[in-house]
């Protein structure tokens, strides 16, 4: 249906009774027959049209509904998807071409921008590899994430040694103050830094999907590096104390009687020594081989504890909570810490830069290989010491 030139019909009509109307205003007269039944006609094909353009906006909005419901979006809907789509295939050759050392009309100029080492890789690319990295690395999606430069404080309150008392009293009895105490946890931010190379003749290969590889090579790194900071912390070696912090600041701790077994009631002691008001996403982390130990474990009336379940993210679940395995997190030994539990919200990791991604196509020439380096700035510790407890294997 041509709407414009409904529109644009039904406006010339009342125009033109409007000078019909005027004209007999003017002259101080009575409308002629001939005008009063042009008027009619107007009238009547004004009243069409308009009913003709609301039984079309009627049907469009329907029709809009239908295709919602069917997962068809209304391409006008789509506008500002579609320019996003195109604006990431445009990055993804770009970056592609570069790494090639092609260039695709202006895709290069427009999308990369140049350095003397190399290439920034669009932000497109960028996001896409932040994306994997929460995808590998669960202990950080759960996290308590903040973007912040700079020293960033939390504010922590602790009644462990004095809280606010409540208690019966005579009249004119005074009352005792009392207040838990106000602390803070400091996070800071330590660079970190990723490294891969791609082979020359990988890229030379038409048939190789070089963003997809670089994307997966560089996620992989980044996600095996956090999780590693987050789980054992990061103490540099003429330290004494830890840098980054992560997991390890964790005060809440089980010990158990054994050097390389747990026992069932450990791992019931662990669970409850996080209240039940954290409990509901609680999760447990530990290694492959630990999983497998634990897996041999019954309860009282033979029933194992490690369950599958395949609505858990790893398809295992324990005294009914998902279970998580990680090779960053050490096996049973004397004095490590082998398990731990609790709702990872209460881990708290800033992020003072973001992740950095650079193409090196000339350093690493006499390798004949390619560079892709990621930087990013992190640090990490425990803010709500309720939520996360640790197994810790007896030394």
């Amino acid at each position: 249906m041509n709407y414009k030139g409904l529109e644009e019909k039904k406006n010339d009509l009342i125009t033109r009774a409007e000078t019909i109307m005027n004209e007999a205003e003017t002259n101080k007269r009575e409308l002629t027959d001939a005008e009063a039944q042009e008027l009619a006609e107007i009238r009547d094909d004004v009243r069409k049209i308009k009913d003709a353009l609301k039984i079309a906006e009627e049907l469009h909005e329907e029709k809009k509904e239908l295709k919602e419901e069917e997962g068809v979006l209304d391409p006008r809907a789509c506008g500002e998807e579609k320019r996003a789509k195109e604006k990431e295939e445009e990055e993804v050759r770009a970056f592609e071409a570069y790494i090639r050392g092609k260039v695709l009309g202006n895709e290069r100029a427009s999308s990369l921008t140049e350095t003397d080492n190399g290439a920034v890789i669009p932000t497109t690319i960028a996001k896409r590899i932040i994306a994997k990295v929460y995808e590998i690395c669960p202990i950080l999606e759960r996290s308590s994430k903040y973007n912040e430069k700079g020293t960033f404080e939390i504010p922590y309150y602790s009644e462990e040694t004095t809280a606010i008392t409540v208690a019966f009293v005579d009249e004119f009895t005074e009352l005792t103050s009392n207040v838990g105490n106000f602390t803070s946890i400091t996070l800071t931010g330590y660079l970190a830094g990723a490294l891969t190379l791609i082979s020359r003749k990988l890229i030379n290969n038409s048939q190789f999907n070089i963003v997809d590889f670089v994307v997966e090579r560089m996620a992989y790194s980044v996600a095996r590096f956090i999780e590693n900071v987050l789980l054992n912390g990061y103490t540099p070696e003429d330290a004494s104390d830890p840098s980054v912090y992560g997991l390890t600041a964790v005060t809440n701790v089980t010990t158990a009687e054994a050097q390389a077994e747990i026992t069932a009631d450990e791992l019931i002691a662990l669970q409850d020594s996080v209240i039940d008001a954290f409990q509901s996403n609680a999760i447990w982390i530990m290694s492959r081989n630990t999983r497998t130990a634990l897996r041999q474990l019954k309860d009282d009336v033979g029933r194992y504890l490690l369950n599958d379940d395949i609505s858990a993210p790893f398809g295992k679940t324990l005294l009914g909570k998902p279970v998580y395995v990680s090779d960053n997190m050490p096996d049973m030994s004397a004095g490590v810490t082998a398990i731990y539990y609790g709702d990872m919200k209460g881990l708290a990791t800033k992020f003072g830069e973001d992740l950095n991604i650079q193409v090196l196509r000339e350093k690493f020439a006499t390798q004949h290989a390619v560079g892709v380096v990621g930087w990013l700035e992190l640090d990490a510790n425990v803010e709500n010491a309720q939520m996360i407890s640790a197994l810790k294997m007896h030394a």
